[in-house]
């Protein structure tokens, strides 16, 4: 179980509140254990009940030998401490009246000369438990450090990653907005599968009598993108005789989405899309791989004239 974290800003030192979890050697040492000035510390009166001892007497072996206890490894709370601390972590009002005195924080080292100074069998074994808590502790907020950056990382590339599908979204909710017959030219990128989709739906749309594409490598899901045409509008295509375009496909195609005709033919390595024989477009790569790649459309300039030589040549 984890508490939640506390953090207080104090004179430019950090109060966390303690961490406590069921695999650590001694969940009840552990939850002890606080952060104060950026140090793992244990308060003197929590030592003490683990070494069942008074916490005034705790307090006078370290006096007697306060050489061996610099402050690398024992402290006294200064004052805004030591009410952010009563505050936090003293539960009783009774309890809290008694405290008149700001208690000492031990650090791990501390601990360890604490078993030396007391001498008892039972300090020596509290604090070899302690220090294994202190360790695993350390170990606690490294992984979950090292956890929360990895978590930070992944939550800034999805805060991208929505921002691009939000101004995408947005892009094509205006091209829904508009006439298809404005756009002119345009790249769709690699992943930008439904704005392609969503243009060629659009455009096929637009369509009062016919459709011919001329693309090499034509198959199902190609014909799948010409339902969206108006009811009486045709369909020709024409493409290469190894595309993966069956007779059965195009027979069932027409059941429901008359007229369909197919043409296999060579004669053509680039793609174009004509639309009731007035607007040409050239499209940089087969309808079946939109948003597989980068490829662009172009609107091209005097239709009539391009339309009709690249029938004839197709004838």
């Amino acid at each position: 179980m984890m508490k939640d974290v506390v953090k207080k800003e104090n004179g430019g030192r950090n109060w966390k509140s303690q961490f406590a979890t069921s695999n650590l050697v001694d969940a009840k040492i552990a939850n002890k254990i606080v952060v104060l000035r950026d140090v793992q510390v244990m308060i003197d009166r929590d030592i003490a009940e683990l070494y069942e001892i008074d916490t005034k007497a705790l307090k006078q072996a370290v006096k007697r030998n306060i050489e061996r206890f610099p402050e690398s490894f024992c402290f006294e709370l200064d004052k805004d401490e030591f009410e952010n601390w009563r505050s936090q972590f003293v539960t009783s009002k009774s309890d809290r009246q008694g405290l008149r005195y700001a208690p000492y924080a031990f650090t791990e080292q501390g601990v360890a000369m604490l078993s030396a100074v007391l001498r008892s069998e039972k300090a020596i074994k509290v604090s070899i438990e302690i220090m294994n808590a202190f360790v695993q502790m350390r170990h606690y907020f490294r992984n979950n450090l090292a956890l929360a950056n990895r978590l930070t990382a992944v939550e800034n590339k999805v805060d991208s990653k929505f921002k691009t599908i939000d101004e995408n979204f947005s892009k094509i909710f205006t091209a829904l907005d508009s006439s298809p017959k404005k756009a002119k030219e345009g790249v769709f990128f690699k992943g930008q599968i439904f704005d392609a989709y969503a243009f060629f739906q659009d455009l096929i749309k637009t369509a009062k009598k016919e459709i011919v594409l001329i693309d090499g490598y034509v198959d199902l899901s190609v014909l799948e993108r010409f339902k969206a045409k108006q009811k009486n509008v045709s369909v020709k295509i024409y493409t290469d005789p190894r595309a993966e375009l069956r007779q059965i496909d195009i027979d069932k195609f027409n059941e429901q989405y008359p007229t369909l005709d197919v043409a296999r033919t060579k004669k053509m390595h680039d793609r174009f899309m004509i639309i009731d024989n007035k607007e040409l477009y050239h499209i940089g790569a087969s309808l079946k791989d939109l948003g597989k790649a980068c490829f662009a459309f172009e609107k091209m300039d005097e239709p009539k004239k391009w339309i009709s030589a690249i029938l004839t040549d197709l004838r």
